[in-house]
């Protein structure tokens, strides 16, 4: 008989995608239900709640305009995240960092301080989490006062971003640049325009890995929107052992953040809180009815402007984004047309089309068995990166 019904849990955030389904469907004659309009019960409302919680991240970058965002910090019993010498390997056990990996995976970028960088020197990679997404790693330094080798600089694992005080230390700037390091610039760093500029690029979510100082300063911010707490069962003790949190200007307890929606899990030794600090947006007063959403945006004008922008799949004109899961016929190496699955695909692959190697045309056909554009993307900057040698004349290019 095939689908006669379908329940929907929440209708899209973002007005230019909002209601255009369920209008499809109707118009098909498949009844369509929306949880908390033409659904209303105590289940539904707890459906709707665990729906809000799972599209969280978007519902944030659509109500506040930034990515969603997360705190996660490791700490023993009693409140600390290292020793007094800055060690702090390791806190938490093997399972907390096998969920910390997890974490990683479904971000878009991790953000640490210069601190953790001189102290920890990390890799924060997803490496545990099998074709799992790779983030990107962003550092922010004020200073630029950084090591000239880490490992957060080398990027065949991973792209990575510094983010600094305009003018800081340029002749690190270059050197970190010469290892394929991206140092963006800021008039005055700080977390809220931090959080802008990965609003720009489509950062979807952020994790931030980042020690007391920098927390501190983003919740002040107001860009953190969700924790997670791994308590481990120990003692480490220690007057100047750093804490997750820095200085907030609190005075008195009943100044304190309280979390939202608090949950408790059991990981193996360690205990996993997690919570919000700033309740999930509510956006169903800005929804319509799905009788008043034409077929065309009103806001969008044809006289407005020639120019069209888009970055993520879910933008206005996101169709034409080359991450879109559209299929295009094209020829490939050999001149034969083609259907590739992506526009990323036929863009990664294209890189390497014109140089008469067999490494290169390997990496052609990698990239054509990929099975999304995200893999696509992933093996053409890593094989980029690792073998610039094979990277064909840019006209070559889309």
């Amino acid at each position: 008989m095939g689908v006669t019904r379908v329940v929907v849990g929440l209708r899209h955030p973002l007005k230019h995608l909002r209601g255009k389904a369920i209008q499809l469907l109707r118009h098909q004659g498949i009844q369509v239900d929306v949880v908390g309009e033409d659904l209303q019960s105590k289940l539904f409302k707890e459906a709707l709640g665990s729906c809000l919680i799972v599209n969280a991240p978007l519902l944030y970058r659509a109500a506040f305009h930034v990515p969603f965002s997360v705190l996660k910090y490791a700490m023993t019993a009693d409140g600390k995240i290292a020793a007094s010498t800055g060690h702090a390997s390791w806190v938490s056990g093997k399972a907390s960092r096998g969920r910390v990996f997890e974490l990683r995976g479904r971000s878009d970028a991790i953000i640490v301080g210069g601190n953790t960088v001189r102290l920890d020197n990390p890799r924060l990679t997803a490496r545990h989490v099998k074709g799992g997404h790779v983030p990107v790693r962003i550092v922010m330094s004020q200073s630029f006062n950084l090591p000239e080798e880490a490992n957060l600089w080398n990027v065949h694992d991973a792209y990575t971003i510094v983010a600094t005080q305009r003018g800081a230390r340029r002749d690190l700037q270059k050197k970190l640049a010469m290892k394929g390091v991206e140092v963006v610039e800021f008039e005055m760093l700080n977390p809220r325009d931090v959080m802008s500029y990965c609003y720009d690029r489509g950062y979807l979510s952020v994790l931030w890995e980042c020690g007391g100082t920098l927390a501190a300063s983003a919740i002040s911010a107001r860009v953190i929107h969700k924790v997670y707490a791994f308590f481990a069962p120990k003692i480490i003790g220690g007057v100047n052992a750093p804490t997750p949190v820095g200085e907030l200007g609190m005075k008195q307890m009943t100044q304190a953040i309280d979390l939202i929606d608090v949950s408790y899990e059991q990981v193996d030794r360690d205990m996993l809180m997690s919570g919000f600090l700033q309740p999930i947006p509510d956006l169903s007063p800005v929804i319509p009815s799905v009788d008043e959403i034409p077929s065309v945006d009103p806001e969008v004008s044809p006289y407005e402007t020639n120019i069209i922008s888009f970055y993520k799949t879910w933008d206005t004109f996101g169709a034409f984004a080359n991450f879109s899961p559209h299929p295009i016929s094209l020829p490939d190496e050999n001149g034969d047309c083609f259907t590739w699955p992506t526009v990323e695909h036929y863009y990664q692959a294209h890189k390497f089309v014109s140089v008469d190697n067999p490494q290169a045309r390997d990496i052609v056909q990698e990239i054509k068995q990929a099975r999304s554009p995200e893999e696509a993307a992933r093996i053409g900057r890593t094989r980029q990166r690792e073998l610039p040698e094979l990277i064909g004349s840019p006209r070559k290019l889309m």
